[in-house]
């Protein structure tokens, strides 16, 4: 069942990635037709790139012509950022919008040592559903504040209860115990709670 819901929900995290990632498209798509400049920088860009990496390959003279790459880039970039100032767009306005920008919305991160592992953003998304399926999500309804004694028997029935006191004292006495194994839950010494019955009980 887990591995059913990891799957699911990185299914839900490659179809943010690619929304996020065309919704940046459309807007640089929509930009660059009114600013034409920006487009014929970022071609500028792609093409130093290219240069630079078949310059790589080549090993034809790379590292005299590394400082005139790398600074033809820069410029190309400062002016494009000036561009985009001069406008009052924000720099980040052509990159995707990620959910998680940690992960950009891939659910798993990857450390300097090429490590892989599982982003915060998926393990929370993880817990909530475990806290779901565990019917926590109400406890805004369903605590002590709400707790009501008056559904539970006043009435004394040894024989049909197993207990000299009422339903109701009972079920007080048991919110006395759970208040109190609350507020001590920090309590190394504190002893812990267990619940038994047939299913269905409450």
């Amino acid at each position: 069942m887990t591995n059913d819901i990891l799957n699911s929900l990185l299914k839900e995290y490659e179809k943010k990635k690619l929304q996020a990632e065309q919704d940046a498209e459309n807007r640089k798509d929509t930009l660059y037709k009114k600013v034409p400049e920006l487009a014929n920088i970022e071609e500028e860009l792609n093409s130093s790139a290219i240069n630079m990496a078949k310059n790589i390959l080549m090993n034809d003279n790379y590292n005299i012509r590394k400082e005139e790459f790398e600074n033809k880039i820069a410029l190309l970039k400062l002016k494009k950022e000036q561009i985009l100032k001069d406008l009052n767009i924000p720099s980040n306005y052509l990159k995707p919008n990620y959910e998680c920008n940690i992960c950009q919305d891939t659910g798993y991160i990857t450390d300097e040592n090429y490590k892989t592992s599982m982003c915060s953003c998926l393990k929370q998304k993880l817990l909530d559903y475990s806290f779901n399926k565990s019917n926590m999500s109400n406890l805004y309804k369903e605590n002590f504040s709400t707790f009501n004694p008056n559904i539970f028997s006043d009435e004394v029935d040894v024989a049909k209860y197993k207990f000299n006191i009422s339903p109701r004292k009972n079920i007080l006495n048991i919110k006395d115990k759970c208040m109190e194994f609350v507020n001590n839950f920090d309590n190394p010494n504190y002893k812990n709670l267990l619940f038994v019955g047939n299913t269905g009980l409450r």
